[in-house]
Parts: structure tokens; C-alpha cells; sequence
């Protein structure tokens, strides 16, 4: 079988362990933006909203969304409506991840990534 993205295993469990706390994240950044949105955010928060978005970084830097994406800056500290538009190419740049590499095949849902290719390969060259 032929697909346009591949993928590492390495890179879904990265997916996997941090998109859920991203999700976690942008929605309460989201909610001090409608309290305080000209509001600066602290380093504290900056650091943790930043070590999330470096572990995306990992798999999402080389896809094509990847050229917008940068972490929050620590020196100079953002407001909360900024930081949410960053936040929000992370959450556009993890969707189109998802939905380019998580397929379809035979009823069942796949992560396409080269192990599971490799994988595949094998399996039908044993069955000959």
C-alpha cells in the first residue's frame, strides 16, 4: 500500500502523551483570555504552556504548518490573546497531524507510520 504521509512510532507517542494536555491547556488559557485578555502571562505559565509546545515541536516542526509554529517568548513575556493565537496553530498544526497520518485500512483505524510499513512489508513477504 502506497500513503502520501508517513510517520515514526516515536512521533505518535509523542501525539499520544501530549495532545491531551495540550487540549487541556489551551482551554484554560482560552478561558483567562475571555476574563483578561490584554493581561501579560507569567513566566510560570509561559514555561509550562512552553514545555508542551516543545515536545510538538518534535513531529510537528517538519510538517507543512511546521514554518508558523514557535514556542511563547520567555523574555519577553506574552499577553494572554497572543499566546492563545499561538496556541491555536499548535491545535490547527496537531489536527492536520492526526488526520494526515491516522488512516483507515480494512475497517480499521491505523497510525501510518514506517514501523507499521515495515511491519506489513513483512508479513506479506512470509505469506509469500
Amino acid at each position: 500500500m502506497e500513503f502520501d504521509f508517513v510517520t515514526t512510532e516515536d512521533n505518535v507517542a509523542t501525539y499520544r502523551s501530549s495532545h491531551e494536555i495540550f487540549v487541556g491547556l489551551i482551554r484554560e488559557v482560552r478561558e483567562l483570555s475571555r476574563k483578561k485578555p490584554e493581561a501579560t502571562m507569567s513566566t510560570g505559565k509561559v514555561k509550562i504552556v512552553n514545555r508542551v509546545i516543545e515536545d510538538l515541536l518534535t513531529f510537528l516542526k517538519d510538517g507543512p504548518e511546521g514554518k508558523y509554529l514557535e514556542v511563547l517568548d520567555t523574555q519577553a513575556l506574552p499577553q494572554v490573546s497572543d499566546a492563545v493565537l499561538t496556541m491555536v496553530q499548535f491545535e490547527t498544526a496537531i489536527d492536520k497531524f492526526r488526520d494526515r497520518h491516522l488512516r483507515r485500512v480494512e475497517g480499521k483505524m491505523y497510525w501510518i507510520t514506517k514501523e507499521l510499513l515495515a511491519s506489513w512489508e513483512e508479513k506479506a513477504s512470509e505469506a509469500g
